[in-house]
């Protein structure tokens, strides 16, 4: 019997599973602010009493409690280096709060001290290209009283002098982009799943509860992340939204082509499978786009803060609200996510140019986590997800699958061991709606 764990921002889910399924799940508010084993312990006392006690051969977990891995990047040009450090940060499972390029001023510098981020990508040129900025940004950055982690990821011709000036706080990798267009954003993404282990598992807490478990413990939506991977090696297509109680996920696996006559791709390539972060899109902890988007939101806003393990009856009116806010975030969140078309006129008529990835073929539409799962409608919140105009490249057609017993996260951690196994679970847990 394999036991996973997930410490969320607002919820620690507990899944049990043997060598075929999902034996059993539970959860129990994630204890952040006192000891987040707490939570763990009420957790698997409710497993334990749904399918009785177990010894387990295997315990793996994930975390994004306390809002996950807080992370800024940083980079030369916004569509090219900064872009490429922000996905290599996203894809590894971190929330990138704040993404900056060109050289830093004393207001981006204070915005960067007070949002007091746990790491920072800092990239910046080609290799052999500019050096100017990544090292004005070192020397802006060393200036900060902050204790955050820099990973030094751009020009290789300045990396070293780089981290000089950074000091004990820098860690060096290869560049993200060391050739115009070129992705590479491996090393990257490897160095901060170990500072993950490192940095982020003490400032949350969660120190001894790693003991407890087989394996290191990673960012949850890196453990999503792979999971929609697998799957997508099987059904193809995809788009998974995750709604949560601190962000908005969106994981698109795709080759995110121009699917239309006369459009252009534009900018850097994307990656087939790519995530983005909405860290103002949160259920509990970040509301306020919402509250922007209708005043009506304001009183609940205030009841979520001030109890965010708080759960609507179906049916209530503050049920209804809780699913408005998903569908809201669902249509921001995609959006964003998706790639868009610009209008331009040549001699040779009418054409467009592609940013992002086009995602109007994508057979499928996935929804993650409890806002979508426990509502009263699934499918009519994740239409969100789809439509949009000719301008913005959003699922137009694809089926709807919900994730119903949230095997998600748990499917990605299991891969790390048994892929088949894991495939098999996923499949047989997906839910058409």
């Amino acid at each position: 019997m394999t036991l996973t764990v997930d410490f969320g921002s607002t919820f620690t889910k507990v899944t049990a599973i043997n060598d075929t399924e999902v034996v059993g799940t539970s959860k129990a508010f994630t204890t952040i602010k006192t000891d987040i084993r707490e939570g763990l312990d009420v957790a698997l006392s409710e497993l334990h009493r749904q399918i009785g006690s177990h010894k387990y051969n295997c315990r793996l977990a994930a975390s994004s409690a306390g809002g996950g891995l807080k992370m800024i990047a940083i980079g030369l040009v916004p569509a090219l280096t900064a872009k490429a450090a922000s996905m290599a940060a996203c894809s590894a499972g971190a929330k990138v709060v704040k993404t900056y390029a060109y050289e830093l001023n004393e207001v981006e510098a204070q915005e960067i001290y007070d949002i007091n981020p746990d790491l920072i990508l800092l990239s910046g040129g080609t290799d052999g290209g500019n050096k100017e900025a990544i090292l004005h940004n070192a020397r802006v950055l060393a200036n900060l009283d902050r204790g955050f982690i820099v990973i030094v990821a751009g020009n290789k011709s300045a990396t070293s002098e780089a981290a000089r000036i950074l000091g004990k706080n820098a860690v060096i990798c290869s560049n993200v982009m060391p050739r115009f267009n070129k992705l590479e954003i491996m090393p990257a993404k490897n160095a901060i799943q170990n500072l993950f282990m490192e940095k982020i598992i003490e400032a949350k807490g969660l120190s001894e509860a790693a003991k407890y478990f087989s394996m290191p413990i990673i960012p949850t939506p890196l453990a999503v992340f792979e999971a929609a991977q697998l799957l997508s090696e099987k059904l193809g297509s995809l788009v998974a939204v995750d709604v949560g109680g601190a962000t908005t996920d969106v994981y698109s696996m795709c080759s995110g082509m121009p699917t239309l006559p006369n459009v252009v791709q534009k900018g850097l390539p994307e990656p087939y499978a790519k995530r983005t972060v909405e860290g103002d899109l949160g259920m509990r902890y970040s509301m306020d786009v919402f509250v922007e988007t209708a005043l009506e939101f304001r009183d609940y806003q205030a009841k979520c803060l001030k109890n965010p393990s708080f759960i609507p009856t179906k049916g209530s009116t503050e049920s209804k609200l809780d699913e408005r806010l998903c569908g809201i975030a669902i249509d921001i969140a995609s959006t964003r996510h998706s790639g868009c078309l610009e209008r331009v006129f040549t001699p040779f008529g009418e054409s467009f140019y592609q940013t992002g990835k086009d995602l109007s073929q994508v057979k499928y539409v996935i929804g993650i986590g409890g806002p979508i799962i426990h509502s009263n409608n699934p499918r009519c919140i994740m239409q969100n997800a789809t439509g949009g105009n000719h301008e913005i490249l959003k699922p137009t057609n694809p089926k709807f699958l919900i994730d119903k017993k949230y095997v998600f996260y748990a499917m990605g951690l299991i891969s790390r061991i048994n892929k088949e196994l894991a495939l098999k679970i996923l499949l047989n847990n997906m839910t058409e709606v």
